[in-house]
Parts: C-alpha cells; sequence; structure tokens
C-alpha cells in the first residue's frame, strides 16, 4: 500500500482535480490511501472567517460566501448534476460552520478554530471523492477524525499514537471484503480529541496525517505531490541558483524542515523514519518524473548549499531589569512563557546578561508574548526581519548572502548558519 498526499494546490480548481484523476490512472493496480488537503487557499479564508466571528467584524457574511461560493465554483466546473449529493455536502458545511458560530465565543479562539478551519479538508475531499466516483475511480471516503485521536491542544494536537494505531488498522486493514476498495480517499491536518471535538494538527499539517497513516500502515512508500519538480536547494523566489535535490537523507530532512523550508512539514519525517519508510516529493504537474527520494541515505546528493528562507520575522532582546544575569532560573522563566503562549523558537543566542530569540512575528501571540515577559524583563526588539538558515554553507556563501545587508545576529555550527537581517 502506497500513501499520497495531495495539497491544496494540487486541487486549488476543476482543472487541478481533474488532473489529480489523471495521475491516478498512473497507479490503477496499486492500494492507495490519499490524504487531501482545502482546496486552494480555503485555508487562508477560513481563517479569516474566525478572525471575523470572534472579533465581530462586519466583513463576516461576505467571507463566509466567499468560501461557499469558491467550492460551488468548482463543483460546477466538475459537471455534477444539479441533483448530485455533492451540493447537500455544500449546504452542510455552510451549516456546520453555523453551528458552530451560534455556541459563542466562550470556548476560547483556538477551538473555534479548529472546529470551522476544519471544514475545508472535510469538503474538499467530498468533492473529490465524487468526482473520482463519478469516473471510474471507485473510492472509499474516510473521515480522518474517526482515526487521528488527538489531546485537546487547539490548533496544534498531539496524537495519541497507540489509539490511532490501533484504529487505522483495525478500520482500514480489517476491512471486510464489500468494502476494501483499492482508493481509500480522507483528509489532512485534522483529529479529533476523546470528546469527538475537531483538532487540527499545525498549518501545513496534511503532510504529517500522510506520515501518521504511512507509520500505521507500514506503508511501502508515502508521495507528496507538489508544484515542484521535488526538493529543492532554496526557493528559487530567493535564490536563482537553487537546484533539485536527487536523494535527501532523513537526517537533513529533519534538519531542513525544523529550520522552516516548507516543502515539506516539519514533523513528517520522524513516522517515516521510525520504520524506514521512504518518501517521495513528486511534481503533480510532471507526474511521470521521479522527483526526490527521501530515505536512509548516509548523505544528501547532491551535497550543496541549501537555503530556507523565513519572512516577517521578529527579534528579542530579553534582560534582566537589575542587570543580573541571565542565567537558569531567568531562563526557565523565558522559556516557559514562550511554551505558554505556543510561540517557537527560530534563533536563540545568549550572552552574560541578554538572551537574543528570532521567531515568527504572528500578531496574535507576540503582544502578549512580550506584555507577559516584561512583568519580570526589559524586552526590546525589531521587526521586518529576515532569518536565512544555510545548511551545507560554505564562508563564501554566507559572504555572498549577507553583502550589504545589515546583520542583527549571526551564529554558525559545523554543517548549519544562521543569519537574522533587515528586510530590504
Amino acid at each position: 500500500m502506497k500513501v499520497f498526499k495531495f495539497g491544496g494546490a494540487s486541487v486549488k480548481d476543476a482543472a487541478s482535480v481533474k488532473n489529480v484523476s489523471e495521475i491516478l490512472s498512473l497507479f490503477k493496480n496499486e492500494s492507495l490511501v490519499i490524504v487531501i488537503s482545502a482546496m486552494g487557499k480555503t485555508t487562508n479564508s477560513l481563517e479569516k472567517v474566525v478572525n471575523a466571528f470572534y472579533y465581530q467584524k462586519s466583513e463576516l457574511k461576505d467571507m463566509l460566501k466567499f468560501v461557499k461560493d469558491f467550492h460551488l465554483n468548482i463543483v460546477d466546473g466538475l459537471g455534477f448534476a444539479k441533483g448530485h449529493s455533492i451540493y447537500h455536502d455544500l449546504e452542510n458545511m455552510s451549516t456546520e460552520i453555523d453551528w458552530v458560530m451560534e455556541e459563542g465565543t466562550s470556548k476560547g479562539y483556538a477551538f473555534i478554530y479548529d472546529q470551522i478551519v476544519s471544514q475545508g479538508e472535510l469538503i474538499s475531499t467530498k468533492i473529490m471523492s465524487a468526482y473520482l466516483n463519478e469516473n471510474g475511480f471507485a473510492n472509499q471516503w474516510l473521515d480522518a477524525r474517526d482515526f487521528i485521536q488527538t489531546d485537546n491542544t487547539y490548533r496544534e494536537g498531539k496524537i495519541n499514537w497507540e489509539l490511532t494505531e490501533k484504529l487505522i488498522q483495525e478500520k482500514i486493514i480489517s476491512r471486510d471484503g464489500a468494502e476494501k476498495k483499492k482508493i481509500i480517499l480522507t483528509q489532512g491536518f485534522i483529529g479529533s480529541t476523546s470528546e469527538n471535538f475537531t483538532t487540527t494538527l499545525g498549518r501545513e499539517g496534511s503532510d504529517y496525517t500522510a506520515a501518521i497513516f504511512s507509520y500505521c500502515l507500514n506503508a511501502e512508500e508515502m508521495i507528496v505531490w507538489k508544484d515542484v519538480p521535488g526538493v529543492l536547494s532554496a526557493d528559487p523566489k530567493y535564490y536563482e541558483d537553487a537546484v533539485k535535490l536527487q536523494e535527501v537523507s532523513y537526517l537533513d530532512a529533519i534538519e531542513l524542515t525544523y529550520y522552516g523550508a516548507t516543502v515539506i512539514h516539519p514533523k513528517t519525517i520522524k513516522p517515516l523514519e521510525n520504520k524506514y519508510i521512504p518518501l517521495r516529493v513528486r511534481s503533480f504537474l510532471s507526474p511521470k518524473e521521479s522527483g526526490t527520494s527521501v530515505g536512509n541515505y548516509s548523505a544528501t546528493k547532491p551535497l550543496v548549499p541549501c537555503f530556507i528562507f523565513k519572512t516577517n520575522q521578529i527579534l528579542l532582546s530579553i534582560s534582566a531589569k537589575d542587570f543580573s544575569f541571565v542565567a537558569e532560573e531567568a531562563l526557565s522563566i523565558i522559556f516557559k512563557t514562550f511554551a505558554d503562549h505556543k510561540v517557537k523558537i527560530n534563533l536563540m543566542q545568549n550572552s552574560a546578561i541578554s538572551f537574543s530569540v528570532c521567531a515568527d512575528n504572528d500578531e496574535f501571540k507576540m503582544t502578549p508574548l512580550i506584555d507577559d515577559l516584561s512583568k519580570n524583563f526589559k524586552v526590546l526588539y525589531n521587526d521586518n526581519l529576515r532569518l536565512v538558515t544555510v545548511r551545507h554553507y560554505y564562508s563564501a556563501t554566507i559572504e555572498k548572502l549577507t553583502k550589504d545587508k545589515t546583520i542583527l545576529l549571526e551564529q554558525r555550527s559545523r554543517h548549519t548558519a544562521q543569519v537574522v537581517m533587515k528586510e530590504d
């Protein structure tokens, strides 16, 4: 069995949905579990719905209509008959969102976020399943929330691995004959608590979902279908000399995703590495091309500098109000504050009386974080920054990268260099 993952860009419109069926025609004799994300930029649109509802903005009605019309246009473009059940599914999406909003905001932003934003994956897979069934690809639609079991950490659900593996093996591997279709279709990004509330696994978490299924099913291979030819050494938007990597070791993949490489979700690699399940990144635009293989390799090929660019960064400088050392006791308070606000640290460096931290400048997290830190510490910051991480760097690489730039912080280890600089 193979596990496929199709992201939002691969199902962004009717033509893209049809292209997925063309790709599947290349795998007619394979048993497949297919994990699909929300269509196009639906997650972004639903996040706007959440914000408009939670903060009582007047644009809420228009935003809801935009999401519904976007999916309706795709359904119409796929040629479904007007009485097809998929139109009922679209109405159900709107109804589910309405039900969440009727409950008010008492359960908090993160809870509301997960209940509403998850609708993107659910309607996406309903549309894809219906289209495939209409066009000769018999498939079984499954609700990922029946399998992916998490705790109550909304927006970043932590997997109950033992229960999740048990459910997947019982309900997928042990299915009875009549139900046992070659294609199983399910959602990325979402899971469920023991109380049957929906959780999400973190932004762009569909890769992680596919890795969970791969691990629990002992998959032969996991394939992520992207709009790039494979894993590139850099984002071409920022570095014109980017090249495709043919093979990437598990170690390098973990390092690159940890530092922010977006081609694969950071949590994806470990479940695969635990069972030596190979991962391949292939292009849905050129599906016959081999892409990039991620596996138990001793080294990445070609071994070239790999760049990760993170924009909209903020650099905090945290020091004691009485100029005492920022040592273990102070650091424990600082780290707990970051953990409490769920702010991930992208780079950190300390001196005797100061601790510097680079993080994503999330407007909903950063202001309350700084307010909390300021109760015990003096906090200064610079924003509008870029963090560049280079894996397998050369000195000349860093010199070229930083030429004529204003550098605020630089850090180098044996294989990895990181530089915080002002945006152009």
